[in-house]
């Protein structure tokens, strides 16, 4: 029970986040055998305490029948109209101002700092026009930090951008935080191109 205790503190930052943008969600318990009555009714109470409901999906055990309590919640909360979708921020700001407001309302950092290199292109991107641009962070998905190892709802930390990356055709400036890899994309010719499955199973192309 500690644990689920512990580990309610990041579901409740998660919360706190979708409120910011008007939007009421539905937290989905999914349910394990291992699971205790103690530990659902304990989420599902604090989640009440947030205004939000929680709902035992039952799919692992189930599938999809295990699921129709979670869907209709989701049905329920989007035609009540509560939610009332905004931004978190307007993109006239500058891409500083964007990056601050996303670190400290949406991670819960103290404050931002840049490397000399994110510092330098960070005027090029000014120079280019490219500062009404929104913001696309790119950061470990394990801490609400830019530390893997910040884990639950850390508080007292600042995050660091190393460098940036513009996405010009999507049209977003992309801050990356801390030490992180961003998936490698696809050679011209993707090695998926050489396999295949017969119909008797047999799988070519693999090594």
């Amino acid at each position: 029970m500690m644990y689920i205790k512990k580990g309610f503190e990041n579901l409740a930052k998660h919360i706190e986040n979708c409120k910011k943008f008007g939007l009421t969600p539905v937290a989905a318990l999914n349910s394990f055998y291992s699971d205790s009555d103690e530990e659902v009714q304990y989420v599902t109470a604090e989640c009440a305490k947030l205004g939000v409901k929680a709902v035992l999906s039952k799919g692992w055990g189930q599938g999809g029948e295990g699921t129709k309590e979670l869907a209709q919640a989701v049905v329920d909360v989007i035609e009540s109209g509560v939610n009332n979708y905004k931004p978190l921020y307007d993109w006239s700001l500058s891409i500083e101002e964007k990056i601050k407001k996303i670190a400290t309302e949406i991670y819960g950092a103290d404050d931002v700092t840049y490397t000399s290199k994110a510092k330098s292109q960070l005027k090029d991107f000014v120079k280019l026009g490219c500062d009404g641009y929104p913001i696309c962070m790119a950061k470990t998905q394990k801490s609400f930090s830019d530390d893997e190892n910040k884990i639950g709802r850390p508080t007292g930390f600042k995050v660091n951008v190393r460098e940036f990356e513009l996405a010009a055709g999507a049209g977003f400036v992309v801050p990356i935080l801390g030490e992180m890899m961003r998936m490698p994309g696809l050679p011209a010719i993707p090695a998926s191109e050489g396999m295949d499955i017969a119909n008797d199973g047999h799988i070519t192309g693999l090594s």
